[in-house]
């Protein structure tokens, strides 16, 4: 008989990951292999773990997104996927995060550092700098108040330049806005 994989309780802490939803058809039959006081379920297996939840972000001491699926699914519980190489180290000490935005849907997210995906080009940073740079995009994003201050033709194009400069360098907004 096949004995279940169970990995340490604490190869969790302090990581940071990005889960994909799935479908909850990945689990059919599979036994529930822990059960948070929270009500997230996980499921383990040797490829990686499913964890299925109605919340995602900052678990305890960890930092676990869902990418959801296209469309997006209607249920407020996903289920997620994520390989064990996929589980990256966290700390708010160390420069582990970068950004990304998507110009289409006009929403930044971070990534750690060991993404495979990571091409050296943004600027690294604490999880204190990246969550106050994530702020400052979401809001050039969201309003359009802060562009009355400069002459342009192209709302979106001068979004875009702002944006790219706060990922891209290490100048503040302020910075940014001065030379613009």
């Amino acid at each position: 008989m096949k004995t279940s994989f169970r990995p340490s309780p604490n190869s969790f802490k302090k990581t940071f990951c990005v889960f994909q939803e799935v479908l909850s058809e990945k689990i059919e039959g599979m036994p529930v292999q822990y059960d948070s006081k929270s009500g997230s379920k996980y499921f383990y297996t040797e490829e990686g773990m499913y964890r299925l939840s109605n919340h995602w972000g900052r678990l305890a001491n960890s930092k676990w997104r869902l990418e959801p699926m296209e469309p997006e699914t209607a249920s407020k519980t996903k289920l997620g996927f994520a390989a064990w190489n996929e589980f990256y180290p966290d700390n708010t000490e160390e420069e582990l995060y970068y950004l990304e935005a998507n110009y289409t849907k006009n929403t930044v997210n971070y990534q750690h550092k060991n993404n495979p995906n990571y091409d050296h080009k943004a600027i690294l940073r604490t999880s204190f700098e990246t969550t106050k740079k994530i702020k400052q995009i979401r809001n050039l994003f969201a309003l359009t108040s802060w562009a009355k201050y400069f002459e342009y033709d192209d709302l979106d194009e001068l979004r875009k330049e702002i944006i790219e400069q706060l990922i891209f360098t290490n100048k503040t907004l302020e910075e940014i806005k001065r030379e613009l």
